[in-house]
């Protein structure tokens, strides 16, 4: 029990002296640029399935 106790004590310890949080201003900053980079990727990965459907549908009219 005293070493799951320790754990602890020395877990919140890091926590609160030794991990540098960032500042809000740091945070919103971040937060944007995950935010654009997920919309720029989920345009694209759009795109390609548009894509690979139009290209699809034409080689399937094509065959049959």
């Amino acid at each position: 029990m005293n070493k799951v106790r320790a754990y602890f004590r020395e877990s919140y310890h890091e926590l609160v002296h030794k991990v540098s949080w960032p500042t809000w201003q740091e945070l919103q900053s971040s937060t944007m640029i995950v935010l654009i980079a997920t919309i720029v990727i989920t345009a694209l990965v759009w795109g390609m399935d548009a894509l690979s459907h139009l290209m699809l549908t034409q080689y399937y009219k094509i065959i049959a």
